[in-house]
């Protein structure tokens, strides 16, 4: 490595010494810092690409960690609830978008969106339940019911402003558990929802279901 880079040295001066022999001091020197000027430019400019890719490769690695994790949990939170014990049966009903119901009998602690999903209810639940998109919203029908249930924190009142159709007793079926305060839920799905993940990439289109 060291001979061709001790040629191109020689040669390079050979070069500029035939060049400076034919161009007045001043105009050589003139070209000179142009040349100096150009040549660190493209090295910014290198320095920036590599900066480019190297975010760009974070972003992959990070959106596919997330990935992994929304498919991993919902993979696990949709399928099989354990039945409640004799005696501690809880009633919810939920109303689909062409108004026809269905109650289901559920345990206390189970949440709206795993009842839905695990029902083959139409709850698409995109971010898997993490409080990370509206997907899993619903209208409680009762006021007086909706005022028993906890209040939503503040993750679910961001995700709830992107909710579509959004009313006074809206909320995320994700964050909604099941207890005797609520026996006899009635909550409704709405006729389309909007995906927060989609928007991320310039999307805001509703979904119907």
């Amino acid at each position: 490595m060291s001979r061709p880079s001790t040629y191109l040295q020689s040669a390079l001066r050979t070069s500029l010494r035939a060049t400076q022999a034919h161009i007045p001091k001043q105009q050589w020197s003139a070209q000179l810092q142009c040349r100096t000027f150009s040549l660190l430019q493209c090295r910014h400019h290198e320095a920036q690409i590599r900066q480019q890719k190297q975010a760009i490769r974070q972003r992959i690695r990070n959106f596919e960690l997330l990935r992994r994790k929304f498919s991993y949990t919902a993979a696990r939170q949709h399928g099989h609830l354990d039945p409640p014990k004799p005696g501690e049966e809880l009633h919810v009903t939920f109303i689909d978008k062409d108004g026809e119901e269905h109650t289901f009998v559920v345990a206390e602690g189970d949440n709206l969106l795993d009842i839905a999903q695990a029902n083959d209810l139409e709850m698409e639940g995109a971010c898997g339940g993490s409080c990370a998109c509206s997907t899993c919203h619903v209208i409680v029908q009762d006021e007086g019911m909706f005022d028993k249930l906890s209040e939503p924190d503040d993750d679910e009142n961001d995700m709830l402003d992107l909710a579509f159709g959004l009313t006074e007793t809206s909320r995320l079926g994700c964050q909604v558990k099941m207890s005797k305060d609520i026996d006899g839920l009635v909550v409704k799905l709405p006729s389309m929802t909007r995906n927060m993940q989609a928007s991320d990439f310039g999307g805001q289109n509703p979904k119907h279901h």
